[in-house]
């Protein structure tokens, strides 16, 4: 079974402190739990009483606990680093006037949302989505040879 790689883009970029996204290797489809679902699951409190959408949350919670080896946690923002993304784009663009504007917005409290709001000033926003999508389609391919995971564009 070879997976989608955009779907596993997709689910790099879902990754946060609250959701994790995991790879089902039977199926090569995306689960998304929570952490809230991820916690009554590894407790095994009862769940009987939340909504059917969360009992439905944590019983595939449930699965990824209890058949672990059938499924593969998907990269965090912590180890895809979106910041050295924005640093190495601004050390790829040509015009150092651009870079040097975009290298100093990235420095301090604020850099994810001065940098996009220079990207977008100076009118550059679609190439570096275009960056940006390169190099998570890189790290989705990396992450996919490192699991033995075969995969299509």
């Amino acid at each position: 079974m070879k997976v989608k790689l955009e779907n596993i883009i997709e689910g790099i970029e879902m990754q946060s402190d609250e959701i994790r996204s995991y790879l089902n290797l039977d199926t090569g489809e995306i689960a998304f739990v929570s952490e809230d679902a991820r916690l009554i699951a590894e407790d095994g409190e009862d769940y009987d009483h939340l909504s059917e959408w969360q009992q439905d949350e944590v019983t595939l919670a449930l699965d990824i606990v209890d058949n672990f080896e059938k499924y593969v946690e998907l990269p965090s923002q912590y180890e895809i680093n979106e910041y050295d993304m924005m640093e190495s784009y601004c050390y790829s663009l040509t015009d150092l006037k651009l870079q040097d504007a975009l290298l100093k917005s990235i420095h301090g409290k604020g850099a994810f949302r001065r940098f996009k709001d220079n990207v977008q000033r100076l009118g550059i926003s679609e190439k570096w989505y275009d960056y940006r999508d390169m190099k998570y389609k890189e790290f989705a391919k990396e992450f996919c040879e490192r699991n033995g995971i075969d995969y299509i564009k």
